[in-house]
């Protein structure tokens, strides 16, 4: 189930992407195109209505964001400074992580309830409701959006939507790190396809990936970390 919902996050977020990146690269060719005085072609390029497109792309990109959030906390890439945390070892160092992925699955957790609260009072109830027969009451039937004329609650549903799925990312990091002790890191410099012989990193490059691995591994080498949360067993030792 886990890896259905991962791939699901992977798929939403890069469709979204690549319709975005579509649809601005075809509103911007049509702009500049339409100025061009070719007979015919002119006219026809004028008389094509792409005024939504900016619209529909800031959309997108909405909610790219709020799962691409959810991605980063799977995966480790957002920004913190953890100074302070990789200078603390054993019990101190995992109650301060444990006590900021607690803070974050209550932050996310409760911007997801208002958010579907807020989405609902904005339209979703009554489009709901409307659609199986039932009397709204008095729920409105909401804004809609200024070009494309779409309900405002399907924008807005990124939110909820966005914050639960994070929210349940922050589980699964405080899990994972009670049962293992460690934390999710991307290496910046690996390129996927690529094997691991032939990558090349610049020194910018090697800096981060340092600096990933000690946030995981608390500020201790891999060797070290190896030999402390992983001992080798005694028929290994020989």
């Amino acid at each position: 189930m886990g890896k259905i919902i991962d791939r699901l996050e992977e798929w939403i977020i890069g469709s979204l992407m690549a319709v975005a990146t579509i649809i601005i690269f075809v509103s911007v060719v049509h702009r500049y195109a339409s100025g061009f005085d070719i007979p015919g072609v002119q006219d026809w390029l004028l008389e094509i209505n792409l005024g939504w497109a900016q619209e529909l792309c800031i959309i997108l990109f909405v909610w790219m964001a709020k799962f691409g959030a959810a991605y980063g906390v799977r995966t480790g890439i957002h920004v913190g400074v953890d100074i302070l945390i990789n200078k603390a070892t054993g019990g101190v160092r995992a109650t301060m992580i444990q006590l900021g992925l607690v803070c974050g699955i209550l932050f996310t957790a409760l911007i997801g309830i208002f958010g579907a609260l807020f989405v609902w009072e904005n339209g979703m109830a009554h489009a709901l409701l409307t659609l199986i027969g039932s009397d709204p009451g008095d729920y409105f039937e909401g804004p809609t959006t200024p070009d494309l004329e779409w309900p405002t609650w399907i924008v807005y549903a990124a939110v909820p939507l966005g914050s639960f799925l994070m929210c349940f990312r922050f589980l699964q990091v405080m899990v994972g790190f009670a049962r293992t002790g460690e934390l999710p890191s991307h290496d910046h410099g690996h390129v996927e396809g690529m094997d691991d012989e032939t990558e090349t990193l610049s020194v910018g490059e090697a800096i981060v990936a340092a600096e990933d691995r000690e946030h995981a591994h608390a500020g201790l080498s891999d060797e070290e970390w190896e030999k402390t949360h992983h001992p080798r067993r005694p028929e290994e030792k020989n």
